[in-house]
């Protein structure tokens, strides 16, 4: 398994947002149970977010980026992914491998 980051920019639709927050919230709930993201959250200004995946490969990343409600209701403006090497961890994370 491999680290993904996200870093999405938000539409200025803040209604559209508020709207799909709570399906975008399921859908990310999933992914975490699964054991799929490691952190995710919005900026403090609420300008954007950070998405952090634990998958196989860029491709597993891109689809599930493409599955995020956020996405399909334009809810994001732009969204980039990278490949994320850790080089340290807090303690009460996962170890690296």
């Amino acid at each position: 398994m491999a680290l993904f980051a996200v870093i999405g920019e938000f539409a200025d639709d803040q209604e559209l947002r508020l709207r799909t927050r709570p399906t975008h919230r399921e859908y990310l709930r999933s992914l975490f149970d699964a054991g799929k993201i490691v952190i995710s959250g919005p900026w403090e200004d609420e300008t954007g977010m950070l998405l952090v995946y634990d998958v196989a490969d860029m491709a597993e990343a891109e689809h599930l980026l493409a599955q995020d409600p956020y996405r399909s209701a334009g809810v994001l403006a732009n969204a980039t992914i990278k490949e994320w090497r850790v080089v340290l961890r807090a303690p009460w994370s996962n170890e690296s491998s």
